[in-house]
């Protein structure tokens, strides 16, 4: 797992936010946390044939865990 963190500013409209903030909350999730998951099934996807560091390819980072 990272040992540092980093901040992304995104720009978004705000009714998508809204909505974003809403459906998170009904599943108890913060935004960090399904953005963070959804960054982390991206470079999964996208890495093509690069290898992985464990602590993004590991067992801890599988189906229902949350990428930190």
């Amino acid at each position: 797992m990272e040992n540092r963190t980093a901040r992304i500013t995104l720009l978004i409209d705000p009714k998508k936010k809204q909505l974003f903030e809403e459906t998170c909350a009904e599943q108890d999730l913060t935004l960090s946390q399904v953005i963070r998951r959804l960054i982390h099934q991206y470079i999964v996807e996208y890495t093509g044939s690069r290898d992985l560091p464990e602590w993004l390819s590991g067992p801890a980072a599988g189906p229902g865990k949350t990428p930190q």
